[in-house]
């Protein structure tokens, strides 16, 4: 049998999970959002934090309750391990209902971060297009949904992302083209999320929405840490200054009940 974590089993979890380089990792530890599952809540040996699509699992992967973790799973799970022994156990577990892919990790560093350089960034925006704060209205709009469903989707509510979360978006004809929002909070800082509409690419706006977030952050003493789904996102990262770091395996889980 597993069970949900509460306060007391979070501060349990830090040494569990500390060989995972995440931040979304450090939004539940840190009590920011998502939730933990383990097999013990007095000394547990096994772990599950889930921050919306993310899953992570730590400790004992041949503990019976692994397996019970490992069908614990949101309708879209892109999991991820920190041991050879964890990712022989999910690739055994769900054969023929994963897929393993790359992710990409960059060094942490705000030194890495020129803002002359995102400043730059930002006078390239071309004409017909404007950038703002995203406020209740923007969040509300369908054009802002549509790109991306992880923009706000990790918060309680769009009122919770207005009032703990922080983003910016471009719009074009009263449209959302463009944005840049908090996927995740934690206490240093946010991980970014970044979409664009498919007819209003190569224009640069993800470029320049990204350095608008970044330089916001970096303005408010927090961190605007990035990991990048593909390659795509790799050269974009390096464009705004992220130094890369590795590269790790990630399951795409497609568990059917």
């Amino acid at each position: 049998m597993i069970f949900e974590a509460d306060i007391n089993v979070r501060e349990k979890l830090i040494s569990m999970f500390e060989k995972i380089d995440s931040t979304i990792i450090l939004s539940y530890l840190q009590g920011h959002m998502g939730s933990a599952w383990v097999d013990d809540l007095e000394n547990p040996t096994v772990a599950q934090i889930t921050v919306g699509i993310f899953v992570f699992f730590a400790g004992n992967s041949e503990a019976k309750e692994a397996e019970e973790l490992l069908c614990n799973l949101p309708d879209f799970a892109l999991a991820i391990v920190d041991s050879d022994e964890w990712k022989n156990r999910i690739e055994t577990f769900h054969v023929g209902s994963i897929e393993k892919f790359q992710r990409y990790r960059f060094k942490k560093k705000p030194e890495h971060l020129d803002k002359k350089h995102l400043q730059t960034l930002l006078s390239i925006l071309p004409e017909g297009y404007e950038i703002k704060r995203i406020d209740k209205k923007i969040a509300t709009e369908p054009s802002f949904h549509e790109l991306s469903e992880d923009f706000v989707s990790q918060f309680d509510s769009i009122d919770d992302f207005i009032n703990r979360g922080v983003g910016f978006a471009i719009l074009n004809e009263g449209q959302v083209v463009s944005a840049a929002t908090s996927f995740s909070i934690y206490d240093d800082g946010i991980e970014i999320e970044v979409a664009s509409h498919p007819n209003h690419r190569r224009k640069g706006l993800a470029t320049i929405i990204a350095s608008t977030l970044i330089l916001d952050c970096l303005d408010r003493g927090k961190y605007p840490s990035w990991d990048g789904a593909n390659e795509e996102s790799v050269k974009l990262a390096q464009k705004l200054g992220y130094n890369f770091q590795e590269s790790y395996d990630t399951y795409f889980i497609d568990y059917k009940r």
